[in-house]
């Protein structure tokens, strides 16, 4: 077998069941692999080795008499430090809340638990998952950033420290990062999956998601994951019975693909490798076609970003009022923006929201999936945590959306493609990314 912190959870799953594993052997090699790596990546704020350990000894207990079959049972995972953990200091990486421990877990943490997973520890976070670049380290190249803001969870999940890990979305801060590091990063739709618990950026974006490092997985995690939580007055209540596990792959998958906007943003290499993805995908028998919005996007960016950080000073409002010198740079320029935004501007750009959500709406409806680049170009310098410009427009709108491994840029970094479908179709996302997974044959791999 091979080493235990390269499984995946599918694989590992299948081996605790046949008996030939424990998630006391798979929390300690996961352990052992964080222990070598963590100098050099920097992707824990906190681990725990004692308590991930006592509880891998309870589920391997679990396993041993009663067999349960869910295949998240044993299976570690990390936690972007804005999640609320029971005992376990969430700070958020700001020194502003440096040293607060919350009474309980996030429902996704909680649900997580519930279903016999084990949390190693929280994972590195940009400051309050906004855009101050992290002390972490890409995998590939620790001169290029890991992208932002769920940077530890996808770094770790790259580097085999743990199968899977809770990150955020409020522009890019999962699919982009998720780019970066060549590993699958998931946004649902908008409240399928709980926010109570997670530090807010912005009330009507922000969207808890995750990472794992195939397909297979993704469906797994979404299984425990949706459910409907009355302590968050966005929480859908979506029926999760649809979500196979693993999912099916689609026949003949009906894909639509923006260049309009997107050859704007993208390195002419992105472009490229996104074309040639496609012409692969259609002569393999996909139906691909591409399709244009009726709405400027560059102005729909402009709005998103209006209501992100009018809503980040909302969220921030009595902190920042009392402590704002203790905020990065980066950081309080978003709220400032915020505060100086009227109320008119505001409207006017939840109303082109809408407008963009309409029209995408349209678009989406005539196809499966509707693909672009994850990424305008691979992970840029460490200066930055990368361009959302090609996450944030299902974010905005609040439509599902999987960015997956499609190969390597020039330059040996990871390149990723991205497919959004209609609101609560993750079944038929699942699907088609399943489709064309080993049809790219990226299951990639960090140099270390």
């Amino acid at each position: 077998m091979t080493e235990p912190y390269n499984l995946t959870i599918a694989e590992a799953a299948v081996e605790m069941r046949r008996g030939r594993l424990s998630p006391r052997e798979l929390t300690e090699s996961l352990l052992a692999r964080s222990r070598e790596l963590e100098p050099r990546l920097d992707v824990w704020a906190t681990l725990d080795e004692e308590a991930a350990l006592d509880a891998a000894d309870r589920r391997s207990e679990e396993l041993a008499i009663e067999a349960p079959e869910n295949p998240l049972h044993g299976i570690p995972f990390g936690v972007k430090d804005i999640f609320y953990t029971k005992g376990v200091e969430t700070a958020g990486g700001s020194k502003v809340y440096a040293g607060f421990v919350p009474d309980y877990d996030a429902t996704s943490v909680a649900l997580l638990r519930r279903a016999g997973s084990i949390m190693l520890g929280k994972t590195v976070t940009t400051e309050f998952a906004m855009f101050e670049p992290p002390p972490t380290k890409n995998p590939w190249n620790p001169d290029r950033t890991p992208g932002g803001s769920s940077s530890g969870s996808a770094v770790g999940t790259a580097a085999r420290m743990f199968p899977m890990a809770l990150g955020s979305q409020t522009a890019g801060s999962v699919l982009r990062p998720a780019a970066y590091n060549g590993v699958v990063g998931v946004k649902p739709t908008f409240g399928l999956i709980s926010r109570y618990g997670v530090m807010p950026v912005a009330w009507s974006l922000d969207t808890v998601g995750y990472f794992t490092r195939t397909v297979e997985d993704a469906a797994i995690v979404l299984r425990a994951l949706a459910r409907h939580d009355p302590n968050d007055d966005v929480s859908l209540t979506a029926s999760t019975t649809g979500y196979s596990t693993p999912p099916k792959r689609a026949a003949r998958p009906r894909i639509g693909f923006i260049r309009q906007y997107f050859d704007d943003v993208t390195a002419s290499e992105v472009r490229h490798h996104t074309n040639t993805a496609l012409q692969i995908f259609s002569a393999e028998g996909a139906i691909v076609q591409e399709v244009r919005v009726p709405i400027d996007m560059h102005a729909a960016r402009e709005a998103h970003a209006v209501v992100q950080s009018a809503e980040a000073a909302h969220a921030h409002d009595s902190d920042f009022a009392a402590r704002k010198s203790d905020y990065m740079p980066s950081t309080q320029r978003v709220i400032m923006r915020g505060i100086n935004t009227s109320a008119s501007e505001y409207i006017r750009a939840q109303e082109i929201r809408r407008d963009l959500r309409r029209e995408l709406l349209k678009v989406v409806n005539r196809f499966d999936v509707v693909v672009t680049p994850s990424a305008p170009a691979p992970a840029p310098d460490t200066t930055t945590t990368g361009d959302p410009a090609c996450q944030w427009p299902w974010t905005t709108v609040g439509f599902p959306a999987i960015s997956i491994p499609s190969g390597l840029s020039v330059d040996g970094m990871p390149l990723g493609i991205q497919l959004a479908a209609a609101p609560l179709q993750e079944e038929t996302l699942f699907s088609v990314a399943r489709w064309c997974e080993p049809i790219l044959d990226a299951r990639l791999s960090p140099p270390l």
